[in-house]
């Protein structure tokens, strides 16, 4: 497929790129210094952004190790030598010294009981559990240690896991959000949600 200038190829064991990847995509293009995608899939968001700022230092992480490969292919297909990926289940296999200006998640939000998960490797880009909330949840918990002091978030929400519980959460944590952007659909809105330090 081709996104914005990338020319990208994606297996079947990766999420392919839909409304959410792209509107992540389209903001994450702006944003300037260290920037780490989690749950990178092929790279669309992450790759976007180097892309347009090379002078940019660029991590994507996934839990898929197809995914991983995937985006590291799409890399080089596009010549960007300024991103680097591994496999990485959230902040795991990042070291708690690390700080970046910007972290991108598109998380598995639909709520997921056990008879519809996808099979396979798929699975972690869609299986929210129950609630929707189970990997999100484990999010918001993370990312502060890693978001240098004047660093932004951009999150893809969706209506059906109680975005206004994120909103509480961020505000407890000492953040504010704004909606950058939405997306309708005939079962769900998602939207982008910008997270930012108060000031």
């Amino acid at each position: 497929m081709k996104y914005a200038g990338l020319v990208l190829e994606i297996p079947d064991s990766v999420y392919e790129p839909a409304e959410d990847s792209f509107l992540l995509a389209k903001h994450a293009a702006k944003l300037k210094g260290r920037v780490l995608e989690i749950g990178c899939g092929s790279g669309i968001a992450v790759l976007n952004n180097a892309k347009n700022n090379p002078q940019n230092e660029v991590v994507g992480v996934d839990i898929n190790p197809d995914a991983v490969k995937c985006a590291k292919e799409n890399a080089k297909r596009n010549k960007l030598k300024n991103a680097k990926f591994f496999k990485s289940d959230l902040f795991s296999a990042i070291a708690p010294s690390e700080k970046f200006d910007a972290i991108l998640f598109n998380p598995p939000y639909l709520p997921t009981s056990k008879d519809e998960r996808v099979s396979g490797k798929l699975n972690s880009a869609f299986d929210g559990g129950k609630s929707g909330r189970r990997v999100l949840d484990r999010f918001l918990r993370a990312f502060p240690k890693f978001l240098k002091p004047h660093g932004v978030v951009l999150l893809i929400h969706s209506s059906l896991n109680n975005p206004e519980k994120t909103e509480r959460i961020l505000k407890e944590k000492g953040f504010k959000t704004e909606i950058l952007e939405t997306e309708s659909f005939f079962f769900e809105k998602i939207c982008l949600m910008n997270i930012l330090p108060r000031r």
